[in-house]
């Protein structure tokens, strides 16, 4: 049931307690690492795999935000079995320093001092790179002297080794104002928050400078530092260096239920610690406002303990006013809505996974919720336990064949699908096909008293199911109809229902669109197959075969013998005789002779 995507899983004993927390590009093949029996685990893995009781995970976007996550998550919950990660170090940032002519620097530390800071890096690696490209593009001092204006004025510095190298301007002896200064401080801010645009045009005219002066192993450089400025990603959404302690929440309702499902996520000192998602059930009468104010104060009531200043939430909880002290924010833009889109996909994935385990440990509960969902949706009298599905397949006319598949309690019976032969048609008419195949469908259903579907289902549109309403108003049935529109790259796009047919709207990520997106997928498969099958007996249909008295293993014989008809035409009675006999031979000869005289 996890999904394949990068994130941290966390471990849990009998007594709830988090025992190991860990980072993984593929959260399935990860965990699922830990149970392979003959996997070279050491002895500590095997005991922590022995206490396992419950597993836990978090999906991100990348491998770099499981990373950063792992580490706030060990350095909070201490976990048991982890070792690395669990002292007070943090990831790398860089700070741009608030003194008089700032400086740009590598820290592990966030001093709310007025300095601003970019990152956190995954890598020291990929901080030192980004530092070291801007003090080699833009010339900022690294010293940590004192450049107030008095101490200046004083002249008590002398310009330094990074003076005369051309890395700095020298601006501790007046040689550099402060004007000057800080839009090189402005440009290195620019890169670190992901404008390239005002170092772009510097490292370009320096390049173009550098080839006029034919001076190419220098434009060569400028021409590495703008390929480097491609690459560069200097922020993650998993920890912030601006949004210091808030509580984040988000609320996803349940269309198909009702119920809604509410995300937690803490963020302390600008790192995630925590994220929990609970499911509620919806009373009567209760708005979004009323589930997301009930979530809150359960997560409060047994889970956080009390709530940040600030909370992040979608829309306002009907009942702020009883959270004391607490700020409600519903942010527009920026890195607080990037941390709610964060928890509504977490609510997401929670939810999926919820189903999904449903229909693993319940199917008939699972069935009965996914029918009564068709029911409502499609405006039915009962639910449709009895689905059949209609599609043609033809090449320019040729061949055309059509077939039926059954869906029974939303799974595909496959002893009952049933392929047909167009008889009646001539040329691509995909309407008269349909007609003719569902009128051949139930006009045998009904004289052998058998079961009719609850619902037939068209791979069409409105000319699909307007054929299929004519068929039916013929035979006096009254069976609902729908159709499924497919858009440009053949997927579903569209269910339509009813006659008139209108559409109905379903969400793309429900588990109903995926039952409509099977069948469809199902009945193309099962047409397509039968016509390919058709086709290439067609095309490997020999005159042979049009022989009376010559049957299938003769005119095998005679093709792995002779190979073509050509030289079946060339040999001699006897030589054919030695393969199928003096009797079979006669009447090939008779057979391609005739023909040859014909020609």
């Amino acid at each position: 049931m996890l999904p394949l995507s990068p994130g941290v899983y966390q471990f849990l004993d009998a007594s709830g307690k988090i025992i190991y927390v860990g980072k993984a590009k593929s959260l399935r093949k990860r965990v699922s690492s830990y149970f392979v029996e003959n996997r070279d685990h050491s002895a500590k893995v095997r005991v922590m795999v022995r206490r396992i009781a419950e597993i836990r995970h978090i999906v991100v976007g990348s491998e770099t935000d499981a990373l950063l996550l792992e580490n706030s998550l060990i350095k909070t919950l201490q976990p048991r079995y982890n070792i690395m990660l669990k002292d007070d170090k943090t990831y790398p940032w860089i700070a741009v320093t608030n003194e008089p002519f700032p400086r740009v620097i590598s820290t592990r530390r966030l001093v709310r001092d007025g300095s601003r800071y970019f990152g956190p890096y995954g890598s020291v690696a990929m901080q030192h790179a980004v530092l070291e490209f801007l003090h080699e593009t833009l010339p900022l001092r690294t010293c940590k002297l004192n450049l107030a204006p008095s101490a200046i004025a004083k002249g008590r510095y002398t310009p330094c080794l990074q003076y005369h190298l051309g890395n700095c301007k020298a601006p501790c002896t007046g040689a550099q104002t402060a004007e000057e200064y800080a839009a090189l401080v402005d440009m290195a801010v620019s890169v670190l928050k992901g404008d390239l645009r005002p170092v772009r045009a510097y490292l370009e005219g320096e390049m173009l400078r550098a080839a006029e002066n034919l001076k190419f192993e220098q434009a060569q450089r400028y021409k590495s530092r703008l390929d480097a400025l491609e690459n560069y990603r200097s922020r993650s959404v998993i920890v912030s260096a601006r949004i210091v302690d808030v509580d984040v929440f988000s609320l996803l309702a349940d269309e198909d239920d009702d119920t809604a499902y509410c995300n937690f996520i803490r963020i302390r000192n600008g790192s995630v610690v925590g994220v929990y998602t609970v499911r509620l059930s919806r009373g009567v009468e209760s708005d979004d406002a009323d589930m997301l104010a009930r979530g809150i104060q359960h997560i409060v009531e047994n889970i956080s303990g009390e709530l940040s200043r600030e909370v992040i939430v979608p829309f306002m909880p009907s009942a702020a006013i009883l959270f004391d002290g607490v700020t409600f924010t519903v942010p527009k833009r920026g890195e607080k809505l990037e941390l709610l889109e964060f928890s509504l996909k977490s609510a997401r994935i929670y939810r999926a996974e919820q189903l999904k385990n449903l229909e693993i440990k319940n199917p008939e509960r699972h069935t009965e919720r996914l029918m009564e969902a068709m029911r409502r949706e499609l405006r039915l009298e009962k639910q449709p336990r009895h689905i059949e599905c209609f599609d043609n397949s033809n090449l320019q006319g040729a061949n055309p064949v059509a077939s039926c598949v059954v869906f029974r309690n939303g799974r595909p019976s496959r002893k009952e699908y049933r392929h047909f032969n167009v008889k009646t048609v001539v040329g691509a008419d995909d309407y008269a096909s349909m007609r003719e195949i569902v009128y051949r469908r139930y006009r045998r259903l009904v004289e052998e008293g058998a079961e009719l579907p609850d619902l037939i289902v068209a791979d069409g549109g409105k000319g699909q199911m307007g054929a299929i309403h004519e068929v039916l108003e013929h035979l006096q049935l009254d069976i609902p109809i729908a159709g499924l529109v497919k858009d440009s790259r053949h997927r579903t796009a569209e269910l339509l229902c009813g006659y008139p047919p209108v559409s109905v709207g379903l969400r793309p990520t429900s588990p109903l669109f995926h039952l409509f997106s099977h069948i469809q997928d199902e009945v193309h498969r099962f047409a397509v197959t039968f016509h390919r099958q058709k086709r290439s007996n067609a095309f490997l249909h020999s005159e042979l075969e049009n022989v009376k008295g010559l049957g299938r293993k003769s005119i095998d014989a005679l093709f792995k013998h002779f190979r073509t008809l050509s030289r079946m035409r060339s040999a001699s009675e006897a030589e054919i005789a030695e393969a199928v006999g003096a009797a079979r031979a006669a009447l090939v000869v008779k057979a391609l002779k005739g023909k040859d005289d014909g020609m």
